[in-house]
């Protein structure tokens, strides 16, 4: 506890799934003014049931959530663990109480995340699920890039 903020670290978590080799990540919760924030930190989904458990027992007010490493669909993300996160996340939305999940890292890696999470955004308010720059009122990076890549493709066919 520091002044009227509490600081709270997890156990240490699998970074990802589990028993990977990729080592651990701790998850921090902040308490300041009656407002809770959790930083799920790099599990991955979580993909692992336990940790969504974790975050819906911690009931955040705000979650920021790396999501889904969906930039690696296919390579060492496969569609049964892209299955167990979008369900996670769906129980955290549904039973965290939080007001507000941030996604982050990871899920921004992939300018089709929001494509391969479609079931859950199809479910999720857009003022409940959103990423750190929409929280900003920016439009996603990757989403930007994209865009100007497709329109620099069409330019080039233009010509």
């Amino acid at each position: 506890k520091y002044g009227g903020t509490t600081l709270k670290f997890s156990k240490p978590l699998f970074h990802g799934l589990e028993f990977d080799r990729l080592g651990w990540v701790l998850m921090l919760t902040v308490e300041h003014g009656g407002v809770k924030v959790v930083h799920s930190s790099d599990l991955q989904g979580p993909v692992i049931e336990d940790y969504a458990e974790l975050i819906i027992a911690e009931r955040p007010d705000i979650l920021i959530l790396d999501g889904p490493p969906t930039y690696l669909f296919g390579y060492t993300l496969n569609r049964i663990n892209l299955a167990r996160s979008i369900e996670n996340a769906k129980r955290i939305v549904e039973e965290s109480g939080a007001r507000v999940i941030i996604y982050d890292h990871h899920l921004l890696r992939d300018k089709l995340y929001r494509k391969r999470l479609e079931d859950l955004y199809a479910s999720v308010p857009p003022t409940k699920l959103m990423t750190a720059a929409e929280w900003l009122g920016e439009q996603p990076l990757i989403l930007k890039i994209a865009l100007e890549e497709e329109a620099s493709r069409g330019r080039a066919r233009a010509s």
